[in-house]
């Protein structure tokens, strides 16, 4: 979201590149004019002399404004001690940029460091003391750092000494600094921000640098320093008995689709024929993904495929034209979504399987083509695969009355006339098929699973039964012992994909990939009435 936000390059360019680009895996030292030795000034992010009021702040972040209003509150006036603050939520939130921004508003000086790009704990502590010590790597000083830290002790005295000075210039610089506008240090507090916090315990020492971070707001007992934690996992997934004060939280959720449209409309020249391919586009996807950084490329490709039939691409369109785009477009958006979001563990788009007598056949994932299902698959893993085609073509909320006690065939409801159907209401049905594949959770393919096993004449534990330990629990179509394990193989085998996961981290949800003609192959196989049970 951020790297739509930030139309300048400001003179501090580790902070605006964190801020304006997808990426924020930025090496600290990193600066415009390598000649000139750092000031004070390096550690504000902006222009000199710029306005960037809380209005232009706002604006900046649809979908943002009780977080930033929050952030702000906790921040307080200029020299305010506070505690630590937990930022945090799913990847592309604006987790970054919405920080960053904040702090280019108010004019206060931090030092940020990312966990990414700082891989191991020397790194780190090296990177927040270098930028503490207004120290620039050059050729000069064969780009060496500041002070060589190996130890969380010898960075805790380092951090300690860089602190004291920095704060003792800030504090003697104070009066002649005090202008917001002047683009120079605000106050006399220093910010230290750690990002992507949650890529520390994959450390080999994670499991000893994490409380060390935790507790530094114990450990140095200085009310002018603030620290800054941001992450894509939530609080709960740390160790919560280290004895460190708690960090005051701060949960960005996944953008909304009317958050997602605001971002997408800003800087569009013909917002109005923008905002008709959104119409088309934006809601299929979001079934897939919210992430920015994964629409706007997907969304760029696709709008020019939109506006193909348009001559000039400043019409303001009418419902005639709106309808005729969306004739033309509608063919190439099953394919985008199933193209862009794939994800492939095999360097081929194909996988071969065993030949029948006579002749081979392959098959292709998503528009697949297969004559017969000439290679072997256990009942479980076919009632699996079923679940999964389901979970992705049917809305969630068709689940209770399409698998009910009945099987669903007596719950349905019925078709209303086609001439009781307005045109309007023709196009919306129209574009409610774009919405497949869409991704589920594994507690609602579990779920699905459970219901067709009680439903399919082909009894589970008849195959199941020749395989040690794979019946079924208690006799009452539970799940097996091996579904795991058969999601795991369909995964591999790139019959389902991940795609995606909630904020909470452990939430992976998935996609099947399999087409619909493969999936009914697979259902007449087991005798399973397949077409009851998908919504058309």
């Amino acid at each position: 979201m951020g790297k739509e936000e930030s139309p300048k390059t400001t003179r501090r360019t580790t902070r605006s590149s964190a801020a304006s680009t997808s990426s924020k895996n930025v090496v600290e030292e990193t600066y415009v004019s390598s000649s000139q030795p750092p000031t004070l000034s390096d550690l504000v992010l902006g222009e000199e002399r710029e306005s960037f009021s809380l209005d232009d702040l706002l604006s900046s972040f649809p979908g943002r404004r009780n977080q930033i209003q929050e952030l702000l509150q906790l921040l307080g006036p200029r020299n305010s001690p506070m505690l630590p603050i937990f930022v945090y939520g799913g990847t592309s939130t604006g987790k970054t940029s919405m920080v960053l921004e904040t702090f280019r508003h108010l004019k206060r000086p931090f030092v940020y460091s990312s966990c990414l790009s700082c891989y191991n704990p020397r790194i780190l502590f090296e990177s927040v003391l270098n930028q503490l010590f207004l120290h620039r790597k050059n050729a000069v000083n064969g780009y060496s750092s500041a002070k060589r830290c190996e130890s969380p002790s010898d960075f805790v005295n380092f951090l300690r000494e860089a602190l004291v000075s920095i704060l003792g210039n800030l504090e003697g610089n104070s009066g002649k600094l005090s202008s917001k506008r002047s683009g120079k240090a605000n106050g006399n507090m220093i910010y230290l921000i750690f990002d992507n916090l949650e890529r520390v315990r994959g450390w080999e020492k994670g499991s000893t640098i994490l409380p060390l971070l935790f507790n530094l707001y114990d450990i140095l007992k200085m009310p002018e320093v603030t620290l800054i934690f941001i992450s894509n996992a939530s609080p709960d997934t740390y160790y919560s008995s280290m004895g460190y004060v708690e960090p005051i939280s701060i949960y960005l959720p996944d953008y909304t689709q009317d958050d997602l449209q605001q971002i997408f409309l800003r800087n569009q020249a013909n917002k109005k024929l923008y905002a008709s391919f959104l119409s088309v586009v934006l809601r299929p996807f979001c079934r897939i993904t919210r992430r920015v950084d994964e629409l706007s490329p997907a969304f760029s490709l696709l709008f020019t495929k939109y506006c193909e039939p348009v001559t000039n691409l400043g019409v303001v369109p009418n419902k005639e034209l709106n309808q005729r785009l969306f004739h033309y477009f509608r063919p190439h958006v099953a394919p985008s979504l199933n193209e862009i979001f794939k994800v492939s563990s095999h360097p081929s788009t194909e996988v071969e399987v065993r030949e029948t007598k006579g002749k081979g056949s392959t098959r292709k994932f998503g528009d697949c083509e297969v004559d017969q299902l000439d290679f072997h698959m256990p009942t479980s893993a076919k009632y699996l695969l079923i679940s999964a085609f389901l979970a992705s073509r049917n809305p969630a909320t068709l689940d209770a009355s399409l698998f009910d006690s009945t099987g669903g065939s007596n719950s349905r409801k019925r078709r209303r006339k086609a001439s009781e159907k307005s045109m309007e209401q023709k196009e919306t049905a129209e574009q409610e098929l774009l919405l497949n594949p869409g991704t589920f959770p594994m507690e609602r393919l579990l779920a699905i699973f459970q219901c067709i096993t009680s439903i399919g004449e082909g009894s589970l534990d008849e195959e199941e039964e020749g395989y040690d330990g794979l019946g079924i629990r208690n006799g009452n179509g539970g799940l097996m012992s091996d579904v795991l394990l058969q999601l795991s193989s369909l995964c591999s085998a790139n019959f389902i994909v991940t795609g995606g996961s909630c904020p909470l981290e452990g939430s992976t949800r998935y996609r099947s990939t399999v087409s619909e003609d493969m999936v009914l192959k697979v259902a007449r196989s087991i005798k399973f009435p397949l077409s009851k049970y998908i919504y058309r």
